[in-house]
């Protein structure tokens, strides 16, 4: 799952992320920072189960065509042994090394739940509740699980309600699933910017506080 952030978008669509914040962050003392992660956790279990669920039929399946079940007697669960432990090692590295089919072994709850911790996590590793008058707001995008999180500070989620976020998380979300991802994070981006505009306009002494892109594997 490693670099799937750099592949999200293409340096120059990174290039207006950047641009887009900066053009929000002109007109309020908000502090915005978009965050695109590889994947919000490893999920080593779905390697495990991925594996397994694959390795068993396949051993069931290649037994009797090789020789098995019919005529090796009391030696046919060794057989069957020795194609199931070859079989899972070599499906838990295609589970592990393939994103698109590893989600299939990783139950919806799990994903959004470790989305959920990530985010919050990744909120206050990088200082979003330091900023000055508590107006830090993260766009958190983890990749792998194709989820958006939008997590505001104490003294923005006293002004804006949850549902003005949830409008903005859909919008980016509709956009990625049409790739659009560039697009719609910019139009996310400034939508907020007027949205903090109205209730925390720029000061004379404003200072950006925050880097406004950051793209990690983890």
């Amino acid at each position: 799952m490693k670099n799937l952030a750099q592949k999200f978008l293409t340096p120059g669509e990174y290039d207006q992320i950047n641009a887009a914040v900066a053009a929000a962050e002109k007109k309020t003392a908000g502090e915005i920072v978009c965050m695109i992660q590889s994947a919000s956790y490893h999920y080593p279990m779905s390697d495990v189960v991925g594996a397994a669920t694959l390795a068993l039929p396949t051993a069931l399946a290649l037994t009797p065509l090789l020789g098995g079940w019919l005529w090796m007697g009391t030696q046919n669960m060794w057989f069957f042994l020795s194609i199931l432990v070859p079989a899972f090692a070599l499906f838990h590295w295609v589970v592990k090394n393939c994103p698109w089919l590893k989600r299939f072994f990783i139950s919806n709850r799990e994903i959004a739940e470790e989305v959920e911790e990530a985010a919050i996590t990744s909120f206050f590793k990088h200082g979003l509740y330091r900023t000055k008058d508590g107006t830090g707001i993260l766009i958190f995008i983890s990749v792998f699980e194709r989820k958006v999180w939008v997590l505001a500070d104490s003294g923005i989620d006293a002004k804006v309600s949850n549902d003005h976020w949830r409008s903005v998380i859909a919008g980016i979300t509709e956009g990625i699933r049409n790739k659009q991802a560039a697009a719609s994070i910019c139009q996310a981006i400034t939508t907020m910017g007027r949205t903090l505009a109205e209730h925390f306009p720029v000061a004379p002494d404003d200072t950006n506080e925050l880097d406004n892109v950051i793209i990690t594997d983890s």
